[in-house]
């Protein structure tokens, strides 16, 4: 009889220990190390004869490799976060918060694949057969010829796929539902993650089919399971939105065969989900443009230039300790702008509660829209609306000075397509290449403070701040009428 050894793995990272812990040293989580119970061989590893390796074929790097034909669903914003489509005999794994709409927009991809002349078989391990029968009934794709079963077992499904003709593209929904018999753990441990998985990327390269597996993710939004998992596959794709916005992002972090950082926009409807050709028209749609504390930030999501609208309020605060709440940027970022603003600006924001939020559900990742926070930041405290046909973008340095960004032709010819007549760009943003729009360049961020304030409403005596509440000096003196050299008159 074969003897059981028991071990104690990391969740998260796979890590070994021989006892229990509270936190794993690899990863440093807390409480993510569990107890599985493996099976060891029979025949102990020192009375293993040593097989003799094979010699292998060395190639140069020199020669012509046939570009990968692409498996086109016919969807287009799944097509761009691929890189054009799905190629033959990669893996691909799509991770997403319960009920974000994974399972919707990987049926539709079958049956628009299946459509085509493709054979697709879709495993699920967390739904009966007729649960994704009602599915696609209610989509209207119950006549696409997509090969449906529900199983759980590796082996079964790997046999399953060896019949009939050859397969295009499998779909496992989801890893952490399959188990295997050569590891003797629970579904959704590590053990039994990592050779499921293992199983199917030897399958995907042998057999020339795409294979997209669905994670879980954690309560901070990371896809569960071990990290290794995430290195085996090709591409891993987050499905991010909120619960409050039919807006879903499909945004690639890893993408052997196309460009990392890439997003495409599905909008939730009653029919599932439809594209958004056009983010920017979509996110701008509801724009106020006539209340201070709004910019609009032209920025870049993979190669797609996209504009959204970032909102700020800044109130004074009664509170010891002033609020900073954020939705949708970093909350570093934000701490770093504001103190640039105090430092070098001379704004005062010390007594004030400070919102910022990205309006549409976006999340922005680039340091590009520091211009953007800080024009907003200044607007609501000054009480004086931006221009509405304005868009920003420029990185904020420690000294106060705006930086460069990359790609600014491209954001500038979104901007002039949607109608935008001006933007607040770094000096020298477009050196080498013609503005599609106005440019009005800004070297500092007390520069834009300057422009923004002179702007701002004369209140008469009886509506001034009462005493300890006075705006600051600077905004103050900026009020005066703007000069001849205002970079933004």
């Amino acid at each position: 009889m074969a003897k059981r050894d028991t071990s104690f793995i990391c969740q998260s990272c796979g890590a070994v220990y021989a006892r229990w812990q509270g936190k794993c040293e690899a990863c440093g989580g807390w409480n993510t190390i569990a107890e599985e119970v493996a099976v060891a061989a029979s025949v102990p590893a020192t009375q293993r004869a040593s097989r003799k390796g094979r010699a292998v074929a060395l190639e140069t790097l020199k020669g012509e490799s046939p570009a990968a034909p692409r498996l086109v669903c016919g969807i287009g914003e799944l097509d761009r976060v691929a890189g054009g489509g799905f190629v033959p005999g990669s893996i691909l794994l799509i991770g997403g918060d319960p009920g974000i709409g994974k399972s919707t927009l990987l049926v539709q991809a079958s049956a628009a694949l299946a459509g085509r002349g493709h054979r697709v078989v879709y495993v699920s391990g967390e739904e009966a057969v007729e649960q994704v029968r009602l599915r696609a009934q209610r989509l209207g794709l119950a006549e696409a010829e997509v090969g449906l079963a529900a199983e759980t077992n590796a082996e079964n499904i790997l046999a399953t796929l060896g019949t009939g003709a050859k397969v295009a593209m499998v779909v496992i929904d989801s890893i952490q539902t399959l188990w295997s018999d050569s590891a003797d753990s629970a579904p959704g441990t590590v053990t039994q993650v990592r050779t499921c998985a293992q199983l199917l990327v030897r399958y995907a390269k042998q057999t020339g089919a795409c294979v997209i597996l669905v994670g879980h993710v954690t309560k901070d939004g990371q896809i569960a399971g071990p990290r290794v998992v995430e290195h085996m596959v090709d591409a891993v794709f987050s499905f991010e939105g909120d619960g409050g916005h039919q807006f879903r992002i499909l945004r690639a972090q890893k993408n052997r065969f196309g460009p990392t950082d890439e997003i495409g926009v599905f909008e939730m409807t009653g029919s599932g989900l439809s594209e958004v050709p056009n983010p920017s028209e979509l996110f701008l749609s509801n724009r106020d443009t006539g209340a201070p504390g709004t910019a609009v930030f032209a920025g870049m999501e993979g190669t797609r230039p996209v504009l959204m609208e970032i909102q700020a309020l800044v109130a004074p605060s009664s509170l010891g300790t002033p609020r900073r709440a954020v939705v949708g940027w970093d909350p570093a970022r934000l701490s770093m702008v504001l103190a640039v603003l105090d430092a070098r600006c001379g704004v005062r924001l010390g007594g004030h509660d400070v919102y910022l939020n990205v309006a549409g559900g976006l999340r922005i990742n680039e340091p590009a829209a520091d211009l953007a926070v800080a024009a907003a930041l200044v607007s609501s405290l000054t009480g004086a609306p931006l221009p509405a046909d304005d868009v920003y973008f420029g990185e904020a340095s420690l000294t106060g000075a705006v930086r460069q960004v990359s790609q600014a032709p491209a954001r500038l010819k979104e901007a002039a397509k949607l109608g935008f007549a001006r933007a607040v760009i770094p000096q020298g943003g477009t050196e080498g290449a013609e503005a599609a729009i106005g440019v009005s360049a800004v070297g500092s961020l007390a520069e834009l403070v300057a422009g923004i304030a002179a702007r701002a409403p004369k209140r008469p005596p009886q509506d001034r701040a009462p005493p300890g509440r006075e705006p600051p000096r600077a905004l103050e003196a900026a009020r005066e009428p703007a000069g001849a050299d205002d970079p933004l008159r």
